[in-house]
C-alpha cells in the first residue's frame, strides 16, 4: 500500500508563501494522480487541488488563482505552491490520491498569521 509523506509546513504571515512536497511510496500516484487535502480544526478534510495522471489540474474555489499544483513522476513526488495566503488557509495539509484517498500520512501543519 502507498504510503504518502508530506512536508514544508509551517508559520508565515498573511500574504506570504509556502511550498508543500508530497513524497509517494509508489508509481501509482504516476496514473492516479495526486491530491492535496486540508483539514482544520473542527472542520472536515477537504479537497483544495489535484493533478490527475494525464496532468489535468482541478482546485477548490478558495484556493484558485492562489495555489499551484505540481509533480514530479520521476520522483514520485508532488508539490503544492501556496501564494498569498490567508489566515482562513490554516489548517493540516495531506497529500492522497485525489477523489479515492488511500491511508493517510501525519500531514504537514500550515499556519498563517493576520
Amino acid at each position: 500500500q502507498v504510503q504518502f509523506v508530506e512536508s514544508g509546513g509551517g508559520l508565515v504571515q498573511a500574504g506570504g508563501s509556502l511550498r508543500l512536497s508530497c513524497a509517494a511510496s509508489g508509481s501509482t500516484v504516476r496514473i492516479k494522480g495526486i491530491g492535496w487535502y486540508r483539514q482544520a480544526p473542527g472542520k472536515q478534510r477537504d479537497l483544495v487541488a489535484s493533478i490527475s495522471g494525464g496532468g489535468g489540474t482541478t482546485y477548490a474555489d478558495p484556493v484558485k488563482g492562489r495555489f499551484t499544483i505540481s509533480r514530479d513522476n520521476a520522483k514520485n513526488m508532488g508539490y503544492l505552491q501556496m501564494n498569498s495566503l490567508k489566515p482562513e488557509d490554516t489548517a493540516v495539509y495531506y497529500c492522497n490520491y485525489p477523489w479515492t484517498p488511500s491511508s493517510w500520512g501525519q500531514g504537514t501543519q500550515v499556519t498563517v498569521s493576520s
